[in-house]
């Protein structure tokens, strides 16, 4: 494993600082997935995942790409780890290349070990992005409503997966976290949102990040 890898711009390891802290506002305690492959670090945030085998929940994830200078690896770390070493790399440098250590790896993560596939995505009709953003704003007061302060976890996540479980108004085959993802990880702006499908995931793609999302209990054949 590489003890550090090399982003070959300052504004690439800024982007990658604002990431992490929007997913780490998501999920304090939560890991994030450096892939590292031909000149590209893939950065995987995982926003809604099932809880158990019974849980017949959406996998959402957020995702951004980096060009890298060099090296390949496959590692989950801690998010709070990995923004501390960017923010320290960010520290030491005003412009070029950026080189950023890798805190040490978790081995516990479920949902790291799922793999969205890298190709064979078949593009479809593309969605306006203030749907989106509307559902979002929607599902967010909703679960704030219905959760008071002092509610147990295991409530607090039965209420989060209908929520965020539940199709969107416009598109029906999407679940509504797939809307809270794109809003809480800042990927959705004036652009449309252009979906693309590869079995039973859909990726949904703006110009400032992709959002991957595997229903359980749904696929494109079904």
């Amino acid at each position: 494993m590489n003890a550090s890898f090399t982003l070959t711009s300052l504004p690439a390891a800024q982007d990658l600082s604002v990431l992490l802290g929007r997913a780490l506002r998501l999920d304090e305690a939560g890991a994030v997935r450096l892939i590292a492959d031909s000149g590209v670090l893939a950065v995987y945030v995982a926003v809604i995942t099932p809880k158990g085998l019974l849980d017949r929940g959406p996998t959402v994830l957020g995702l951004r790409t980096f060009a890298l200078s060099e090296g390949g690896f496959d590692v989950v770390v801690p998010i709070r780890s990995m923004q501390v070493r960017v923010d320290a790399a960010l520290a030491s440098v005003t412009e070029g290349a950026v080189t950023i250590g890798v805190p040490a790896a978790v081995n516990t993560v479920v949902w790291s070990a799922i793999s969205p596939p890298r190709g064979g995505w078949q593009r479809m009709a593309a969605i306006d992005a203030a749907g989106f953003s509307a559902a979002a704003r929607a599902g967010i007061e909703e679960i704030a409503t219905a959760i008071p302060e002092g509610t147990g976890e295991q409530i607090v996540h039965r209420v989060r997966s209908e929520v965020w479980g539940r199709g969107l108004p416009e598109a029906g085959h999407l679940p509504a976290g797939a809307a809270f993802a794109l809003e809480s990880l800042g990927f959705l702006g004036p652009d449309a949102v252009q979906q693309f499908a590869a079995g039973p995931w859909i990726r949904l793609s703006t110009a400032r990040g992709h959002v991957l999302v595997k229903q359980s209990a749904w696929s494109l054949g079904g």
